[in-house]
């Protein structure tokens, strides 16, 4: 029962949490027919986010195994100098899976982003992933260093774990990769194309891939997103269920 636990504790722990801080960059359109009609753009913003997916996600492994979850979260942008700070908020329940005792994961982040030529974006930052109390053996609070650059609809991720990574003894170092594209395909519909690759330091047999294709619109009231997920791992099944398995996740969210 002792090593039986230790595994589940581990499986759960490498259940990986959700960042919402790579969503869409605010657009700024330089052109103007002349000056005194060009739009001015506010120098400090601040907006809100909520949803409701049918199961949380991240990195293609279930959250909330692979129930319903709902978050909320702030985002502070300085547009002048591209500077943001952010904070989000989800429910989970890998954690107690894990033998831990919370139901809340909690994100903090902040960085910059900017253009580095026209087409050429960049996004620089940390993210650090609290989950209170969370009691785990190995603490599952996590901090990453993340980096990424952008052309057009597609982009490119690498995140850096500067503390063990989600629980997972022995695990600082570990990265992930991140590639795809966001393309605006008709009428608003925006097909969401991704692929990444975990390396867990130290752990290579919890290593994996995950896929995602998916279809968001905006439909003004809410923004409903639909996505087919998959991972290629499959030890983590607490409770007998394969958090990685294929799945179609609807989300329908409103930031205001």
């Amino acid at each position: 029962m002792k090593n039986l636990s230790k595994n589940m504790t581990l499986a759960a722990a490498l259940t990986l949490a959700m960042t919402a801080l790579s969503g869409s960059a605010m657009a700024q359109d330089a052109a103007a027919a002349a000056p005194a009609a060009a739009e001015a753009v506010p120098d400090n913003v601040v907006s809100y986010n909520v949803a409701l997916t049918s199961d949380y996600r991240y990195r293609g492994i279930s959250q909330s195994r692979l129930n319903p979850a709902v978050s909320g979260g702030a985002d502070y942008t300085h547009n002048p100098t591209g500077l943001y700070v952010g904070t989000w908020l989800s429910s989970i329940k890998w954690i107690k899976d894990g033998g831990g005792d919370t139901n809340l994961e909690w994100d903090i982040y902040g960085g910059k982003r900017g253009e580095i030529s026209k087409d050429f974006t960049y996004d620089v930052g940390g993210l650090y992933y609290f989950y209170p109390s969370n009691g785990l053996s190995t603490n599952a609070n996590t901090f990453e260093l993340y980096g990424q650059l952008g052309y057009g609809p597609a982009y490119i991720k690498y995140s850096h774990s500067t503390t063990n990574l989600f629980g997972v003894a022995d695990s600082k170092n570990s990265g992930y990769l991140d590639v795809g594209a966001n393309v605006d395909v008709h009428d608003g519909y925006t097909l969401n194309l991704h692929a990444g690759r975990q390396k867990v330091a130290h752990n290579d047999s919890l290593s994996y891939n995950d896929y995602k294709i998916g279809v968001t619109k905006d439909f003004g009231v809410v923004t409903v997103a639909l996505a087919a997920v998959k991972a290629n791992i499959t030890s983590l099944a607490p409770n007998g269920k394969n958090l990685a398995k294929s799945g179609l996740v609807l989300t329908v969210s409103k930031t205001f």
